[in-house]
């Protein structure tokens, strides 16, 4: 049985297969939202379960109020992260990974480990390059 690619961001046919090296592949965007430095961050921070925006934003240093906004909204756009919104006085809204989300949120945070465990290496690495 062959399998179909698909060629065009406007093709909605299921059956078809992703393939993330296809230059209008539907998956190669979502690849990038999951994969930018942010939402890298707050997928593998909300592994530790629900965080409210201003605590997500206390966890993922250096990320502004507009950007962590965007990432959160782009992630739940994607089906990785849910928004609840509590009917308090004032609204409290939390953010959680989707099964999805969950699934993705592990395998980075893998790829942070291997990152952070080996940085004594990329560092030697980084030194000998600036060498020659």
């Amino acid at each position: 049985m062959s399998t179909q690619r698909i060629q065009s961001v406007d093709t909605d046919d299921p059956a078809l297969e992703a393939d993330v090296f296809a230059k209008n592949c539907t998956s190669r965007p979502v690849l990038q939202n999951v994969a930018s430095r942010w939402g890298i961050l707050a997928l593998v921070a909300l592994r530790a379960g629900p965080y409210r925006f201003s605590a997500l934003r206390r966890r993922v240093d250096g990320v502004s109020e507009r950007m962590l906004s965007q990432t959160l909204q782009t992630l739940e756009r994607d089906g990785m992260v849910h928004r609840r919104v509590h009917e308090t006085i004032p609204p409290r809204v939390e953010y959680t990974l989707t099964d999805l989300g969950a699934d993705v949120a592990e395998h980075l945070e893998s790829l942070i480990h291997v990152l952070e465990t080996n940085m004594p290496r990329v560092r030697d690495a980084q030194a000998a390059y600036h060498r020659e």
